[in-house]
């Protein structure tokens, strides 16, 4: 594409909307976003092996000194690195006296309760479970078979990215009141993203999607989707997007043309602990793995430092609005009034 061979010679990947339209005469997209359609896309997604891992957080949040604490459906977990700088995963509760382990120090790899004073290198201790757990440089994963009650894996279903060494990646985490699939749901539907956020997207359009009685997987149950990204008044950056959903709390979207051929942006969905008055609370944890074949990339990855809030910036914004969408999906699902 004519993009693209621009983008590798180096050109701005820049363009001028030369028929901006305004936001209400933009062409309608809600007999395209067929309800039968997101729910037959979502429970095909529902219906994929997890192996029961559950996303935690980003990788850099888990220094050497402090652990990182979660709580994944009702289940406290405590994750920290050993001396080896590996991960390590166990209940988040102290099996002496249930002190929060997540408020102790780690020394020389050892998490030690501030409590009473018991170490627990990550190896097995009476009254106390140790969780299989796992680093992909980007995001901590944790295996909670009690919670997922399907056959474990080894390996958690991570996403195909772009070599990190050539990439620069940011993770953003926020909280909605709604279930995992209400997330999932929202990302199965791009054909709200020019209308519900024009901010950010303009000239979408959906060029394929599954259809309800697909038996397809993997690459072919997808949504191609084009789209523009919004900069400044009529400036805008065209690209192609491939959205996916390779496991339940998982959908990604692959930039397969045009600026950011590569790039990958993966929301990921954690059920927490339900808050007072008994609504479900979902955790989305989404990593954006950015490259460029731009010779400018490179200096961008070196100053990823401050890219990365620039990044969870963004991705905030646009979740603010999208955790509000999954909110409403599970408010009319809980109340019986959802039309979908």
């Amino acid at each position: 594409m004519k993009r693209d061979r621009a983008a590798r010679r180096g050109f701005s990947p820049l363009r001028l909307r030369r028929r901006a339209v305004a936001w209400e005469q933009q062409r309608p997209t809600w007999r395209e976003a067929r309800p039968a359609l997101i729910a037959s896309a979502l429970g095909r997604a529902l219906s994929r092996p997890s192996g029961n891992w559950y996303v935690l957080g980003a990788s850099r949040e888990l220094g050497a000194d402090r652990p990182l604490g979660r709580t994944v459906a009702g289940v406290e977990v405590v994750l920290w690195r050993g001396p080896d700088g590996r991960l390590r995963a166990g209940s988040g509760a102290c099996p002496h006296l249930g002190a929060p382990l997540k408020d102790s120090p780690v020394r020389c790899g050892t998490l030690v309760c501030h409590w009473h004073g018991l170490a627990l290198d990550g190896g097995e201790f009476p009254g106390w479970d140790v969780y299989p757990c796992h680093d992909d440089g980007v995001l901590l994963w944790v295996r909670l078979d009690r919670v997922g009650g399907e056959p474990p894996t080894d390996r958690p279903v991570v996403p195909v990215r772009p070599p990190l060494a050539s990439a620069v990646h940011a993770v953003y985490t926020g909280v909605g009141r709604c279930a995992p699939e209400d997330v999932i749901a929202n990302r199965l539907d791009p054909w709200h993203g020019a209308w519900f956020h024009p901010y950010s997207f303009v000239d979408l359009t959906v060029a394929r999607a599954p259809q309800p009685d697909t038996d397809a997987a993997g690459d072919e149950d997808a949504f191609v989707v084009d789209v523009s990204f919004k900069l400044a008044s009529r400036m805008v950056v065209p690209v192609r997007a491939v959205f996916t959903a390779p496991e339940p709390r998982t959908v990604v979207m692959h930039i397969t043309e045009g600026e950011g051929t590569g790039s990958v942006v993966e929301s990921h969905a954690t059920p927490l602990t339900p808050d007072g008055a008994g609504r479900p609370r979902t955790a989305v944890v989404e990593a954006v793995v950015a490259v460029s074949e731009r010779p400018g990339f490179a200096v961008a990855r070196a100053t990823a430092p401050l890219l990365r809030p620039l990044l969870r910036a963004a991705a905030g914004r646009l979740w603010r609005d999208d955790l509000a969408y999954a909110e409403r999906r599970w408010a009319l699902r809980s109340s019986g009034r959802f039309p979908g």
